[in-house]
């Protein structure tokens, strides 16, 4: 189960080279239901999304370099590459209310900055081990509009953009 939430971002952070960043495109064969093959540096994955927003079940299962390449070119919409940072929340904050427990989760930032044709487009997830520490999460004050319950910032709709 994928749980996460989607924020714009009004800024990045001034030490952004400073975090892990990883390459990242990705190509879907289906968007209803979403199965997309991505190459994250050198490692290659087929993922199945189910539906939902905010929470929705996922599986990702290993594929070979032949395997990618072979299916990217079966893909539908435009290829999505992009950069992601993966930058650590270190005292991540939450609703009055939220009891986080005995130990702090590890939660971290992937935020994503991506190439043409989809640039300026810039966009944060975070992933929770729940849906009621997700909707606790009190963003920090650089990430922008939460549009986890839009659709619209889905990669797989984003790869039909500029058909």
């Amino acid at each position: 189960m994928e749980i996460e939430r989607k924020f714009l971002v009004k800024q990045l952070p001034a030490d952004l080279s400073s975090f892990q960043c990883l390459c990242i495109e990705q190509a879907y064969l289906c968007t209803n239901p979403v199965i997309r093959i991505r190459r994250q540096d050198n490692d290659y994955y087929l993922t199945y999304k189910g539906k939902g927003l905010l929470a929705r079940e996922e599986y990702n299962l290993p594929l070979t370099k032949e395997a990618y390449f072979h299916l990217k070119e079966k893909a539908d919409g435009i290829i999505i590459s992009k950069k992601r940072y993966l930058i650590p929340i270190p005292e991540p904050t939450f609703a009055d209310g939220y009891e986080i427990g005995e130990a702090s989760p590890d939660l971290k930032i992937e935020l994503d900055i991506f190439h043409s044709p989809l640039v300026p487009l810039i966009i944060a997830e975070v992933e929770f081990p729940d849906e009621k520490m997700a909707n606790a999460f009190l963003p920090p004050d650089w990430l922008g509009d939460d549009v986890t319950n839009d659709p619209e910032y889905h990669n797989s709709n984003l790869s039909k953009k500029h058909l």
